[in-house]
C-alpha cells in the first residue's frame, strides 16, 4: 500500500523542508489551493456531515462504512470502553507538578501492559489497539485533570461518542449538544495532517517493528515540544494579554515592530489560509455567542485583521481553536493534549500504513565536520 519512507529525495534541507519522505494514501495537503483531504474526501465536507468516529473508520479502513458496518464498528469502538483500574492507580501517583502532556506520555506507554491484545501483532489486533488508544487517551486526560483538582474520575457513558465522553468525564455533566458538536468538528479537522513532526516520529518508531503503544508514545513525545504543540495555548495567552478588542491593534503592531512571532499564523506547508480556519472561525463565533463570551472571539478577529494587513501571513488552525476551546470551558493546559485526542487516529493510521509495506527508516546525514584530524597524545596537547 505504501513505499518505505525517505526514498524519494537525497537533497539535504534544514528540517527536511519540502523533502518527500514517503508515499501515503491517508492525507493530502494542497498548500497552494488550500485543500485538506482524508483518503480523498475533503476534510471540511467530513466535518460538515460526518462524525469523528466515522472519520476514524475512514482513516483506519480506507473507505466510508456502510450502515451495518458502522453499527458493528461503533459497538466495538465505543460500546463499553473504560480505563484499566491499574492506569487510574498510576494517574494517582503522579506529582501535582506533572504537566498533562508528561502524564499522558507516561500513561499511554503503560496502557500496553493491560491490553488484552498485548503481543498480538495481527492487523485485527492492531486495529483494536488503535480503537482503544483513541477512546482511552481522552479518558486519561479527563481523569488526570479531575485528580489534579481533587475530584474523582468519572466513568464514560457506554455508547456515547468521544466528543461527548471527553466533555462529560472532564466536566462532570452531560455536554450541551452545541458544544459537543463543535468539539466533534474540531476533532475531525485535527484528525490527520500528513507528515508533521509527531506523525513522522510515530512512523520512525513503527518502522523498527516496535509496538503501537511505543509508536504513539513517540508521537506524544514529539507533540510535547513547543515547536509542534502548544500554539493554540499561546494564542489564548496573547488574547488574555490584549484583554479588550480596542487594544489589539496597538499590542500586535508593537510585537510586529519588535520582530516577535504572532502565534496562530503561518504554516510550513500552506501558502494560503489553512482550509480548516474557516470552519473553526464559524464555530468559534457560534459557540462564543451561545455562551455569551464574545470578547475573546472579537479580540481574535482583530488579531487576524491586523496581522493579515501588516504581514499578509495567513492564520492557521490554532488561531480560532483557542477562543473556541476557552468558550467551552476547557483549561488552557489541556489544549495540546486535546490535539492528541484527535491526532491519535492519524498516528495509528500511519503506523498501520507503515507496517503494510515496512522498511526501517534510516536516512543519511550530510557530514559537515572536520576531516582527517590526527590524534595528539594527551600530554602533548597545549
Amino acid at each position: 500500500m505504501t513505499k518505505s519512507c525517505l526514498t524519494a529525495s537525497k537533497q539535504s534541507e534544514a528540517g527536511l523542508a519540502d523533502i518527500v519522505a514517503c508515499d501515503s494514501e491517508i492525507c493530502l495537503i494542497d498548500g497552494i489551493d488550500g485543500r485538506l483531504l482524508y483518503r480523498g474526501y475533503d476534510a471540511l465536507e467530513l466535518a460538515g456531515n460526518s462524525t469523528f468516529e466515522e472519520t476514524a473508520y475512514l482513516l483506519w479502513y480506507g473507505c466510508l462504512p456502510r450502515p451495518t458496518e458502522f453499527k458493528a464498528f461503533l459497538s466495538g469502538f465505543i460500546g463499553s470502553m473504560a480505563l484499566p483500574v491499574e492506569t487510574v492507580m498510576i494517574l494517582r501517583m503522579f506529582p501535582k507538578v506533572a504537566t498533562p502532556m508528561e502524564v499522558i506520555r507516561t500513561a499511554v506507554s503503560s496502557l500496553g501492559h493491560w491490553d488484552p491484545d498485548s503481543g498480538n501483532t495481527g492487523l485485527d489486533a492492531c486495529l483494536r489497539k488503535a480503537q482503544r488508544l483513541t477512546f482511552r487517551i481522552p479518558l486519561l486526560i479527563a481523569a488526570h485533570q479531575r485528580l489534579r483538582q481533587g475530584l474523582e474520575p468519572i466513568k464514560p457513558e457506554p455508547g456515547r461518542g468521544i466528543a461527548y465522553n471527553f466533555l462529560y468525564t472532564l466536566q462532570g455533566k452531560a455536554p450541551d449538544p452545541i458544544l459537543e458538536r463543535a468539539f466533534d468538528v474540531a476533532l475531525i479537522l485535527h484528525a490527520d495532517h500528513e507528515l508533521n513532526a509527531s506523525t513522522f516520529a510515530a512512523r520512525v518508531t513503527a518502522a523498527t517493528m516496535s509496538d503501537i503503544y511505543s509508536s504513539v508514545t513517540s508521537a506524544i513525545g514529539a507533540l510535547k515540544g513547543p515547536l509542534h504543540g502548544g500554539a493554540n495555548m499561546e494564542v489564548m495567552q496573547l488574547i488574555e494579554e490584549i484583554g479588550t478588542p480596542d487594544k489589539a491593534e496597538r499590542i500586535i503592531l508593537g510585537k510586529l515592530a519588535n520582530k516577535m512571532k504572532i502565534p496562530g499564523f503561518g504554516h510550513r506547508v500552506y501558502r494560503c489560509e489553512d482550509p480548516r480556519v474557516r470552519m473553526l472561525r464559524d464555530y468559534a463565533d457560534q459557540v462564543t455567542s451561545y455562551t455569551g463570551n464574545t470578547v475573546q472571539f472579537e479580540i481574535t478577529r482583530e488579531i487576524e485583521r491586523v496581522v493579515r494587513r501588516e504581514t499578509m501571513v495567513f492564520p492557521n488552525v490554532d488561531l480560532y481553536t483557542a477562543s473556541l476551546y476557552n468558550a467551552m470551558g476547557l483549561p488552557q493546559e489541556l489544549f495540546t493534549p486535546i490535539f492528541a485526542i484527535s491526532r491519535t487516529v492519524g498516528w495509528t493510521s500511519h503506523i498501520l500504513e507503515q507496517w503494510a509495506n515496512n522498511r526501517l527508516i534510516r536516512p543519511r546525514a550530510e557530514y559537515t565536520g572536520h576531516n582527517n584530524l590526527n590524534y595528539i597524545l594527551m600530554e602533548e596537547r597545549s
